[in-house]
């Protein structure tokens, strides 16, 4: 299966402030990997007032950025160009799940239950709606297709208490929550599944004008590589990137703080693409 070509560029970013009342330790976790379906271009992080910044990288693979926020108010910016296809996601629905005892070792961590995503609570309720799809693609297909379809998008409910069991008895939940009951059911059926964070602009689709966030979904691994899945729309979408991984939304928080401080302003800048011709 021949790589598409990464002939659209896509530009994201975001500003955010933090209040802090003393130095506080933060993790930030929004920058872009290298991957088969992106490339950044250029990019730019910067900090007002300057902070000392550390780059590192998860087990995930996952980039990161770890600094002190100092007492007062913090402003982050970033901005960045990235190269991604112009072509809509494809799930070639004929993949056939890889079994156990032939995945790669690293993966086996993504079919085990985690924090939100509470495959062990799920099983019964997996297997009684899903047992009769093929093993592989078209089960995945088929979570998503009844998550979309019974679990409701209401802004602004989304909790960090909640896990993907919760979710599918109360009928409702954000992005993040539709992504953890992707991974959930599929980890039911030992395929590996991952909960992802990304940015999602409003490319070959209609843009409804409501200000951007970051986006959640799910990637799952079949055929012997991952694809990507998002219940929360349900269909293929252009210009997808990506962020980070993780075994739930723990790995792929935006940022995490260790002290006495808060996000006091927030904003995602809406993505502009450009279709460019590959060399």
């Amino acid at each position: 299966m021949s790589e598409p070509a990464l002939d659209l560029t896509v530009r994201c970013g975001l500003e955010f402030a933090y209040e802090a009342a003393a130095p506080t330790p933060m993790i930030l976790l929004i920058q872009p990997g290298l991957n088969r379906t992106q490339r950044v271009e250029t990019q730019q992080l910067t900090f007002t007032p300057q902070v000392a910044v550390r780059h590192y990288e998860d087990w995930h693979g996952n980039v990161g950025h770890t600094f002190n926020l100092p007492p007062g108010r913090t402003t982050i910016r970033y901005d960045a160009f990235v190269h991604v296809p112009s072509v809509s996601e494809d799930h070639w629905l004929i993949g056939d799940a890889v079994p156990v005892g032939e995945l790669p070792p690293d993966l086996l961590r993504y079919t085990l239950p985690s924090r939100y995503c509470d495959s062990d609570r799920l099983m019964a309720f997996a297997h009684q709606n899903f047992d009769g799809f093929r093993h592989g693609l078209p089960l995945v297909q088929a979570i998503c297709d009844w998550l979309h379809t019974n679990i409701q998008y209401r802004f602004g409910s989304g909790s960090p208490l909640t896990a993907a069991s919760e979710i599918i008895a109360q009928r409702y939940g954000v992005c993040r929550d539709f992504a953890h009951c992707v991974v959930a059911l599929c980890r039911c059926f030992n395929i590996p599944a991952r909960y992802v964070t990304g940015y999602l602009g409003d490319v070959g689709v209609w843009d409804p004008g409501t200000p951007m966030d970051f986006h959640a979904y799910a990637e799952v691994y079949v055929a012997n590589r991952w694809y990507t899945f998002d219940a929360r729309f349900n269909e293929p979408r252009i210009g997808r990137i990506k962020i980070a991984c993780g075994l739930d939304a723990v790995d792929g928080a935006f940022s995490t703080l260790y002290g006495p401080a808060y996000l006091s302003w927030f904003h995602v800048g809406r993505t502009r693409s450009i279709l460019r011709r590959c060399c």
